[in-house]
């Protein structure tokens, strides 16, 4: 794509800056950028590329909009509600600027697809939130030669990075050789995070990628910036290469993709599924169908109590809620010996219930997924059906 008349005026504040002009701009047309995940991070860096003239954009996400996603992930509306996130993203981007080539991956990314999707673009951006995926982007972009921008949240806060061995600058196992284990560290379902968040880092990490596309200003190659949003604060930490990585280290062991879900410690097989760290998750539908049929179960909600008035409790249910469950989980000794469902909002806290007692001894758990939110949108449409 060539520099027209209306790039001009619609670049115009972007190319009197001397180190963009048309050059600059050219490049940002000619660059293929790959974003992986549309939620809070992605959502800001796809519009500002996609206004800056980032020629392709790759979308990845498998994903659908939520409710729950639209107070941090600001390129998709309420009516988007149920619709793919990548299709939600790209009408958004194609909306903003019809110069965007947006190509679509509606899928998750997988040892299986990875490489052949991450080949065909020059920067890699990490926008997802759990261990698998970012260890297996970064295993990829080093196997490929590719920067990847990396960035994560968490409450008020974020970091955030350039991993490119290319260059000498470490990647993201120098950092983390070994991944945290299961639960170790909270979700934004389980911790929560402040809307602007994602906002302020995303930005950082599209800023990131428009300096690595244009060759201008100073890469956050072998930095880390910390930013902590209550008390506005942003700090910079060092990083370095570590000689005995496994992958971009001078004898690398890891020479393809491997099983990052069992690497992570998520693949429960075998003797692992036997554990407790292991939990066994029930439906909405299977939970329906066991009540209808009459067996006898216990319901435990793990709600806080402002989380109760969104939705109805279970008749019946024990009411522990879950910043309780170490001090009064002996309430539930005269259950020892009946199926227990524990539910939550969304299935997070749950699950970390259900963990929690397992440890205690208590063995027969189930853990609802989904919570209440998707056994209350289950109850909803079947009522709806049969009237």
């Amino acid at each position: 794509m060539k520099l027209s008349r209306e790039h001009y005026i619609r670049y115009s504040r972007q190319l009197i800056l001397p180190e963009v002009q048309a050059g600059g701009q050219q490049r940002i047309f000619d660059a293929r950028v790959l974003l992986v995940g549309l939620g809070g991070l992605g959502s800001p860096q796809a519009l500002y590329l996609a206004a800056s003239g980032v020629g392709t954009l790759g979308l990845v996400d498998g994903d659908r909009v939520e409710l729950s996603n639209l107070h941090r992930q600001v390129i998709h509306s309420t009516e988007d509600i149920g619709v793919s996130k990548v299709e939600s993203a790209a009408r958004r981007i194609r909306a903003l600027n019809p110069d965007a080539h947006v190509v679509c991956h509606t899928t998750r990314l997988s040892s299986a697809n990875a490489m052949e999707i991450i080949q065909d673009y020059e920067i890699v951006v990490d926008c997802t939130d759990n261990f698998p995926t970012r260890y297996l982007l970064n295993d990829a972009c080093v196997l490929l030669g590719k920067p990847l921008v990396y960035g994560a949240i968490h409450r008020f806060g974020g970091q955030a990075t350039v991993f490119f061995p290319a260059r000498g600058a470490p990647c993201y196992r120098c950092l983390f050789p070994v991944p945290p284990p299961p639960g170790a560290i909270p979700s934004c379902a389980q911790a929560g995070v402040l809307g602007i968040v994602p906002g302020l880092i995303g930005m950082i990490q599209a800023s990131e990628v428009l300096k690595l596309i244009l060759g201008k200003g100073e890469p956050l190659l072998g930095r880390l910036v910390l930013c902590d949003v209550m008390e506005m604060s942003f700090q910079e930490v060092a990083l370095r290469k570590d000689p005995q990585c496994p992958v971009c280290g001078q004898s690398p062991s890891i020479r393809a993709l491997i099983d990052y879900e069992e690497f992570c410690g998520l693949r429960a097989t075998g003797e692992q599924a036997q554990g407790r760290g292991f939990v066994q998750g029930i439906n909405a539908v299977e939970l329906a169908r066991r009540l209808e049929a009459g067996q006898r179960l216990a319901i435990v909600d793990v709600r806080e109590e402002w989380e109760r008035e969104f939705y109805p409790a279970f008749p019946g249910a024990v009411e522990i809620p879950f910043s309780r469950i170490e001090s009064d989980w002996t309430a539930l000794i005269p259950l020892k010996d009946t199926q227990i469902v524990v539910c939550c909002l969304f299935g997070v806290k749950s699950l970390e219930a259900c963990r929690l007692l397992q440890a205690k001894g208590v063995e027969h758990v189930l853990n609802l997924q989904g919570g209440l939110d998707e056994w209350c949108l289950y109850r909803e449409q079947s009522a709806a059906e049969q009237g």
